[in-house]
């Protein structure tokens, strides 16, 4: 990872997909703490750009308790649904210069891999129309060192190949989203959960190709429900809401591999997490919270 010297801007980004649970509130607190123990700016975008999955009221309620709880950004929310001409104007850039092109194939081509063959490359095929647009990858593997999960390698074109970067629907994919964002946000480190840890060599490659720098990367382990699978909005998982924010930003806490004094008062409790955060002492494996729920 190259050394940034700009400013730490840290940010949390979260879907509008359901209310705020523990999974969503650990990477909340991970991102804030590691942003404020080094005099850095927090941000907060909230990434409303797929209608079909938001949540009516959702963006509302996971501000009202992201602050309830204590956090307050260093800036007015960014919300994703107000910058889709920046997202045009960067599919356009990739296209003009080749760096992209028009697919006319459904997740029905693809094959059981996953991996897009190229079958577009060249050209919309024979009796296809124009229906995505896909990012060219290359050969090149993508490495970086993440402060959490340690040195990472991935060739993206054996690994997902030619991904997409503009939707059959007409919206712009995450990857290329999240890309144009931090660069406009000018985030310098993204800290967030490892479930998203793929995706960084897509947006290195994106950033890359745009020309922007790429933030340093962090990410935390993921919250695992009793069933050993992620906690999620969309599997109706238990909101922060129903827990008082002391106990909630405490369970976050030991989940992250600190260990927070008992008997104080919220207040109390953040000036002790902004005093001894170490991002050193978070666990690399996602794990089941020794809690009773949050």
């Amino acid at each position: 990872m190259t050394s940034d010297l700009r400013p730490y801007r840290g940010r949390f980004a979260p879907s509008p997909t359901g209310d705020l649970h523990f999974g969503s509130l650990v990477a909340a607190v991970a991102s804030f703490l590691e942003a404020r123990s080094r005099n850095g700016q927090w941000l907060i975008r909230i990434e409303d750009i797929d209608p079909p999955r938001e949540v009516a009221g959702s963006a509302e309620r996971i501000l009202r308790d992201v602050r309830r709880l204590g956090m307050a950004p260093d800036g007015p929310v960014l919300y994703q649904s107000t910058r889709e001409k920046a997202y045009q104007d960067a599919v356009d850039w990739l296209l003009e210069h080749g760096e992209a092109y028009w697919c006319g194939c459904s997740r029905s081509d693809l094959p059981k891999s996953g991996i897009y063959p190229g079958t577009c490359r060249g050209g919309v095929g024979k009796g296809l129309r124009p229906r995505s647009i896909r990012i060219r990858t290359i050969k090149e593997e993508i490495s970086f060192t993440d402060e959490v999960q340690g040195q990472q390698r991935q060739s993206v074109e054996n690994t997902t190949g030619d991904f997409v970067i503009w939707r059959a629907d007409g919206l712009p994919a995450y990857q290329l989203a999240v890309v144009v964002d931090d660069a406009f946000q000018g985030v310098t480190h993204v800290v967030r959960g490892a479930d998203l840890l793929d995706s960084s060599p897509r947006q290195i490659l994106l950033q890359r190709r745009l020309g922007f720098q790429s933030p340093a990367y962090a990410h935390v382990p993921v919250v695992l429900g009793q069933d050993g699978l992620k906690l999620s909005k969309r599997l109706r998982a238990d909101p922060v809401s129903n827990q008082a924010p002391k106990e909630a930003i405490s369970a976050a806490l030991r989940f992250l591999g600190q260990d927070p004094p008992q008997g104080t008062g919220l207040a109390e409790l953040w000036d002790w997490a902004l005093a001894n955060w170490n991002l050193r002492k978070v666990p690399r494996k996602n794990q089941i919270p020794q809690i009773s729920g949050p």
